[in-house]
């Protein structure tokens, strides 16, 4: 069983900065990878941005330059860093991770989400 918790979304101007958070907890062997996909209203689910183990990372085209990714030293929490941001990227940020389980299991686990809202 793994939950993913995520926190750091809120309410900032246009041009501001957050700071997202993610913590994987329960029966986790590793996870590889985890990263941050976001929705809008009436817009697909997207991918925002993903790390792997080996520290590999990989963006959306619309957040390069304006969105960094990183993890701690246990792999079992990821962060983003939110730069510049624009009315864009208001959307409902769910924490995504592919774990094996330390029963060898492999599965994919969502977050509830945390909502970002970029005001203009």
């Amino acid at each position: 069983q793994v939950q993913l918790l995520e926190s750091g979304g809120g309410l900032v101007q246009v041009g501001g900065s957050l700071r997202l958070s993610c913590a994987a907890s329960g029966s986790i062997f590793q996870i590889d990878p985890m990263g941050w996909y976001r929705q809008a209203p009436g817009k697909q689910r997207e991918l925002v941005a993903k790390i792997t183990r080996m520290g590999i990372t990989d963006y959306a085209h619309s957040v390069k330059g304006r969105f960094t990714i990183s993890r701690d030293n246990a792999e079992n929490t990821i962060y983003l860093q939110m730069n510049s941001l624009k009315p864009d990227d208001t959307a409902l940020y769910y924490c995504n991770a592919r774990v094996v389980t330390r029963e060898m299991k492999e599965t994919t686990f969502w977050g509830q989400g945390t909502q970002v809202t970029v005001s203009s």
